[in-house]
Parts: C-alpha cells; sequence; structure tokens
C-alpha cells in the first residue's frame, strides 16, 4: 500500500466476553470509542453469531471502508492462543463483510496502555470494566493509522 486510502475504518478489540469496537474519521487522522459488544457464544454453527452481525451492520451503517482487528501477539512475538481466537475471529468477519477487507495488526500491550490512560483519567473500576474494550480498540485503530501514515 503505497498510498493511504481514505475512508472510514472501525478498529476491534476482541476479548472473550467483549468486543470493543472504535472507529475513525474520513481522514483516517483520529480513532474514537464507538461501542462495546457482547460475545456471541451461543450461536449454532449455521447462524452468524451476533456480535458478528452486528459488526456487518456497523460496517454498513457507517459506509467503512476496512476493519482494523488487534492481533494479541505476546510480548516474545509468539501467537498464543488468544492469537489463534483473534485471526478465527477476523477471518469469520471478513466472510460476512466481504469485499470490505479485514487487517489484523499487533495489539501488543493495548489494553494495558487503555487501562492506565483511562485510570490517569479517573477512571477505574466498574467504570473503567465498562469502556476499557473500547479504549483499547481506539488504541488498535489509532496505532494502525499511525504506522499507514508514516508509510506514506
Amino acid at each position: 500500500m503505497n498510498e493511504f486510502s481514505r475512508g472510514v475504518r472501525l478498529g476491534v478489540d476482541v476479548g472473550q466476553v467483549r468486543v470493543g469496537v472504535s472507529i475513525c474519521d474520513p481522514g483516517g487522522i483520529l480513532a474514537t470509542p464507538l461501542v462495546t459488544l457482547a460475545r456471541d457464544l451461543t450461536s449454532a454453527d449455521d447462524r452468524v453469531p451476533g456480535d458478528i452481525a452486528e459488526l456487518a451492520r456497523l460496517v454498513d451503517e457507517h459506509e467503512a471502508v476496512g476493519v482494523v482487528v488487534g492481533l494479541p501477539v505476546n510480548l516474545a512475538g509468539r501467537h498464543g492462543p488468544a492469537a489463534v481466537h483473534a485471526t478465527s475471529y477476523a477471518k469469520l468477519l471478513a466472510g460476512v463483510i466481504a469485499p470490505v477487507p479485514v487487517t489484523l495488526t499487533d495489539e501488543r500491550m493495548s489494553t494495558v496502555v487503555a487501562s492506565r490512560r483511562l485510570a490517569e483519567r479517573g477512571v477505574r473500576g466498574k467504570r473503567q470494566r465498562a469502556v476499557v474494550d473500547q479504549a483499547a480498540a481506539v488504541e488498535i485503530l489509532q496505532s494502525w493509522l499511525d504506522a499507514q501514515r508514516r508509510r506514506t
């Protein structure tokens, strides 16, 4: 990708219980929190999970040109069970929202950074748990956007 294409993108932080979602402006400058979705782990094999269906709806509603999913690489740079889970999630999402591309990006420490920033702002306890997934999704998308701009 030589030239960074304009357009709204969604950032996704996939957790076992919740999925944090962020969004950026069409210029790809600033990521902001959008929503936290509950994971739908009860779906039958023939039905799209509710959280994936809601992400597809958000892609359509915001006319997103891409989705960036955090890949939780461990500190040694290896892909553990969480990375395998995020990769599977991204593949399922990609199949539902095609032809909109889904990109995996290293999200090492995004939740830690998000938690620290929220705590610095006085958001702690239950209030922090309610928004930390969105904040992690912001970290994921903003890091990806910044890296794309550095490449152009």
